[in-house]
């Protein structure tokens, strides 16, 4: 019953990309409270998995900033801790690494060993979690621990970002690194073989616990009045553990994804 309920909360059409983007750019600014922001944007991303090649897809642009509660993309929470250098959150969140097998290559999954009809989709999820935010002079610093909650992969994520803010004129920019942890349980169900499709005949692929690095900068600049301009481009460098897996285009070493939106506050 509950991962239905959850997962009908958060079912907007967006990417965990987008999701990911927007809630580390909100996590960084500092705005007034009771404020909403509205727009819309675009993400472009590369694909890693086989076949399936770049996709380009809308989606909505929606924050909301209180005093005690949030919500940045399709992240939600409460700050049970929120001081001027500090702040310590109780998060939840849409996972969205799930994918379709419709929409890879039947031709690329045979020459991995793969056939299409023996797969089974990997659905998207729901995390809950917490977060905890440093900003100084020398920038901030954010890590967080997601779980399922869904049931989908039963694992979990941890994860650190690091940013640090140059004005240029009006425009803001944060080149930030970062780096993400899967657990084995999370890493093998989105990369790996599933036990349903061994027993079906499928090879057997486990990539395990899974280290994931990334480099990104995110681009923040007003335009007219209440408008505002965002964007963000990120790469993730694949580990081998990733990069063997039958699902990945093969000769692959990372992915680009790139985001821009535009908003307006009120």
């Amino acid at each position: 019953m509950l991962r239905p309920c959850v997962l009908l909360l958060l079912a907007v059409p967006s990417l965990a990309f987008a999701q990911q983007t927007t809630d580390r750019i909100g996590s960084r600014v500092e705005g007034r409270t009771d404020q909403w922001t509205f727009g819309a944007g675009a993400v472009v991303r590369d694909s890693p998995y086989a076949g399936e090649g770049t996709r380009i897809r809308p989606f909505p642009l929606v924050a909301w900033q209180g005093e005690r509660f949030f919500w940045q993309g399709l992240t939600g929470g409460m700050h049970v801790h929120k001081g001027e250098h500090f702040t310590f959150d109780l998060l939840l969140a849409g996972r969205f690494d799930g994918f379709d097998i419709k929409d890879l290559g039947r031709r690329e999954l045979a020459a991995n060993g793969l056939d299409a009809a023996l797969l089974s989709d990997r659905h998207d999820a729901a995390d809950a979690g917490v977060a905890a935010t440093w900003k100084g002079a020398a920038g901030s610093l954010r890590l967080r621990a997601l779980a399922d909650i869904t049931g989908t992969s039963e694992g979990y994520e941890l994860s650190a970002d690091y940013g640090y803010p140059i004005q240029a004129g009006r425009t803001r920019l944060v080149p930030g690194v970062g780096v993400r942890l899967l657990s084995e349980d999370m890493a093998d169900y989105y990369y790996g073989t599933l036990d349903r499709e061994v027993a079906r005949g499928v090879q057997a692929y486990r990539p395990g616990s899974v280290v994931i690095p990334q480099v990104s900068l995110d681009v923040m600049r007003p335009l007219v009045g209440k408008w505002n301009v965002i964007g963000s481009l990120e790469y993730q460098l694949l580990p081998d553990e990733i990069t063997d897996s039958p699902f990945i285009e093969p000769d692959t070493d990372g992915t680009v994804r790139l985001m821009i939106g535009i908003s307006r506050s009120f």
